[in-house]
């Protein structure tokens, strides 16, 4: 892990930088090639320390202030411990779901239900002006239409997305 500790208004010491890097061995475990930013600085009665760490693309950041600078990075390395522990079971999880869902599924065509409603969404259903929905529809890029009521109207309307990405197209019941 490279490692490099700077000083703000505050001298750092053979012993600080060497129970820092002894501290950050606990970190270096999780990654095979780590680099960790740490800045050590006084503000009035607060010993104050933060340390960045970038691994593999991630990012992980721990700041933290104590009477006793020694005490700071003790707390900032169980921080940063529980990030990348966080950070890693979130990766595992995901890859273990990714893998099921790649996993293809042979059926014969004779049992393939077809026709058949499969799935049911709920929605909350607001009453709203066509503007006012498509800028709703924007703060949810994973959705490609909403319903909503009407308010010149008083009918149900459903706003969705063209599929050149630019536009919408409104849905209105006729009578």
């Amino acid at each position: 892990m490279k490692i490099k500790i700077t000083g703000k208004e505050l001298k750092v010491t053979e012993a600080l930088n060497d129970y820092t890097e002894k501290k950050l061995d606990r970190i270096d475990k999780y990654f095979e090639d780590a680099e960790a930013n740490v800045t050590l600085r006084t503000e009035k009665n607060a010993q104050i320390a933060e340390i960045y760490v970038v691994a593999k693309g991630e990012k992980f950041r721990a700041v933290t202030e104590d009477k006793d600078l020694y005490a700071s990075i003790d707390k900032d390395i169980d921080i940063l411990e529980g990030q990348i522990r966080k950070a890693k079971t979130k990766k595992e999880k995901m890859m273990k779901e990714g893998s099921i869902r790649n996993i293809e599924v042979t059926t014969d065509s004779a049992n393939e239900v077809t026709n058949e409603i499969i799935k049911t969404s709920y929605y909350e259903v607001k009453p709203m002006l066509p503007e006012d929905a498509v800028l709703k529809l924007q703060e949810q890029p994973s959705h490609n239409f909403l319903v909503f009521i009407n308010v010149e109207t008083g009918k149900v309307n459903a706003i969705h997305k063209l599929k050149d990405g630019k536009n919408y197209g409104l849905v209105e019941p006729e009578a």
